[in-house]
């Protein structure tokens, strides 16, 4: 199986444990809102720690070898960084969607359904996770790309779970949320395909997409996983979850590597 092959494989692998995380639903578990805050920081732990040591430090190692040691390397990093952040800043305001502070967002949010803007949204969180599994395995190393893979399904099923839980608060059925929560993770293997067939063609591109993974996940930590874990009080218990979740993904990475 080739490298873009494995990359799809890889980020539907980690797409399909958004399903998994809606289980609870389906056997009408309920999650208590405590709870539910410390998955979702773990979440964002997982995704930090995925964004520099899987992406961002493999990005800088990647460049020193094309180019050298030197402030090349720093400067492809930083700039690749900015380039993630600032596309899924451009999609944030130009796809309508609804957060889970801040409500409907976009053009024309107030004319589609809110369960249409809470697909677009979770749609948006899950492109660059996908990318950065796809860009993984794309770049030939196997065990980083399997690291990224485990870390991001492993921060998928608290997400999943989030969104079901959402939906059934809104009046639709369990199975109905089970599904829709379960079909929003199915863009990141698209997502994962695209990523592992850039860097495939040419390698010099790996170091800028790793850091454009990079960019574009910390964007969705730090604009709406963390908020969102705030704003019930729970603050404690947020960052409790994300501090395993950083940790864990740490040991894998390092682990593995």
């Amino acid at each position: 199986m080739n490298n873009v092959m494995l990359g799809f494989v890889g980020s539907l692998a980690a797409g399909l444990m958004t399903a998994l995380g809606a289980v609870p639903i389906l056997i009408g578990k309920s999650v208590a809102r405590q709870w539910n805050d410390a998955l979702l920081g773990f979440a964002a732990g997982v995704m930090l720690a995925a964004s520099f040591f899987s992406l961002i430090i493999p990005s800088i190692e990647a460049s020193t070898a094309l180019y050298g040691a030197g402030a090349i390397p720093a400067l492809i990093a930083g700039a690749g960084i900015i380039l993630g952040v600032a596309t899924i800043y451009l999609l944030d305001e130009s796809i309508p969607h609804q957060h889970f502070i801040s409500g409907r967002e976009g053009p024309d949010a107030i004319r589609l359904s809110k369960i249409w803007l809470f697909v677009l949204a979770i749609t948006l969180h899950n492109i660059p996770e996908g990318m950065a599994v796809g860009i993984g395995f794309g770049g030939g190393d196997i065990t980083a790309g399997t690291t990224l893979a485990i870390g991001i399904g492993l921060q998928n099923a608290p997400e999943g779970l989030a969104v079901a839980l959402a939906l059934r608060s809104e009046g639709y059925s369990k199975f109905y949320a089970f599904a829709i929560a379960g079909l929003t993770g199915l863009v990141e293997p698209v997502a994962g395909l695209f990523g592992a067939g850039a860097v495939g063609i040419s390698q010099s591109m790996l170091p800028w997409g790793l850091t454009f993974a990079a960019g574009a996940m910390i964007y969705v930590v730090s604009h709406e996983i963390i908020p969102e874990t705030h704003r019930h009080g729970h603050q404690r218990a947020a960052t409790a979850g994300l501090t395993i979740g950083l940790v864990l993904m740490m040991f894998l990475d390092v682990t593995f590597a």
